[in-house]
């Protein structure tokens, strides 16, 4: 119960990997404190509000007076080029970036000495889909994000991130060409992420601070061309 009584803030915690992250830090003795736009047993509201976040972060330290780790992952909107309006690109990088500064400002006078915050970023922070920008420069940019938090804060809070790959979070497994394209054999799921995640908020971590962990089963470090590993580009299918 190494995280007994600590205070653990999530965004995006209602499901998947943001849902696994706070059922492991309960499970470690934590009070969690999540906020999510989905309803349910915990702060609801959208953290590209600005009202919202000031709202949330007051409840938070009116009741316990501090924060011990902050776990930023609210999942942003992912729309392209071709799609995505002004007015969605900004949504993106008000959920993915702007709402991890503004609780870091928020909680900066109330974290405790020794504090963590885990940004929880992607590894499309190196790689791409189409039509995907707004995901995308979300995630490179709370990558960059976490190493000017870790030097402001220096000496007090440590601040890191973590970039997962494929997560599928239904529990479903992949075999054949899904699964052969990572070179740890399998996709991931949400306690490959939650596990670094507690790693990095635990004293064992202690000298790791402005560092993104990339987990995602070695794929962003397999080069693949055309019959490798089961896979075939079909031209037909190319725009």
């Amino acid at each position: 119960m190494y995280f007994s009584g600590k205070v653990v803030v999530i965004t995006g915690g209602a499901k998947g990997i943001g849902e696994h992250i706070a059922q492991v830090f309960v499970k470690a003795g934590a009070e969690v404190c999540v906020i999510d736009v989905l309803p349910g047993n915990h702060f609801v509201g959208d953290v590209a509000d600005k009202e919202v976040l000031e709202t949330f972060a007051q409840k938070v330290i009116s009741k316990y007076g501090r924060v011990d780790i902050l776990v930023n992952n609210a999942l942003p909107l992912m729309k392209g080029i071709a799609e995505c309006s002004y007015e969605e690109f900004e949504y993106a990088l008000r959920v993915g970036l702007t709402a991890p500064f503004y609780l870091s400002k928020l909680f900066a006078p109330y974290f405790s000495q020794g504090a963590s915050i885990v940004n929880i970023s992607s590894s499309r922070d190196r790689m791409s889909q189409p039509q995907t920008e707004s995901y995308t420069a979300a995630k490179g940019g709370i990558t960059a994000l976490t190493h000017a938090l870790s030097v402001s804060f220096s000496g007090r809070v440590r601040v890191n991130s973590v970039s997962p790959g494929w997560i599928d979070t239904t529990g479903s497994v992949f075999y054949g060409a899904d699964a052969s394209q990572h070179p740890a054999g399998r996709v991931g799921c949400p306690a490959d992420i939650a596990s670094i995640v507690l790693f990095l908020c635990s004293d064992k971590a202690g000298f790791i601070t402005g560092e993104n962990i990339c987990v995602d089963g070695g794929m962003t470090h397999l080069m693949i061309y055309h019959g490798d590993n089961g896979w075939s580009l079909n031209s037909m299918n190319m725009e």
